[in-house]
């Protein structure tokens, strides 16, 4: 499974637990959700640092791998490069002149 997919499964399921349990103690619906969001965070944030660092090092290694070029953009690639070239040429011929 996914480091960032199993971190959320486990936030959201805290957040609905706590919810739901402040829920059934007759808890104002908003004030419910307030606290249930924030000891979710507070929660998280203490005793789950090592699936955030997981999914930190897996978007990070996403991060730093090269992008996949589809062949649109590698033609679109070389087009520019061409005319990049071709323009370079013609300042070339003109200055000569």
């Amino acid at each position: 499974m996914k480091p960032w997919l199993k971190y959320s499964i486990v936030r959201l399921g805290l957040f609905a637990v706590v919810l739901g349990v402040l829920l059934v103690l007759r808890l104002d619906p908003f004030w419910a959700t307030v606290i249930a969001a924030v000891v979710g965070f507070c929660v998280s944030y203490l005793f789950f640092a090592p699936l955030r660092r997981r999914v930190a090092l897996d978007l990070a290694d996403r991060r730093s791998r090269p992008a996949k070029l589809d062949d649109d953009s590698v033609a679109e690639d070389e087009a520019i490069a061409d005319d990049e070239t071709d323009a370079d040429r013609a300042r070339g011929a003109g200055g000569s002149a």
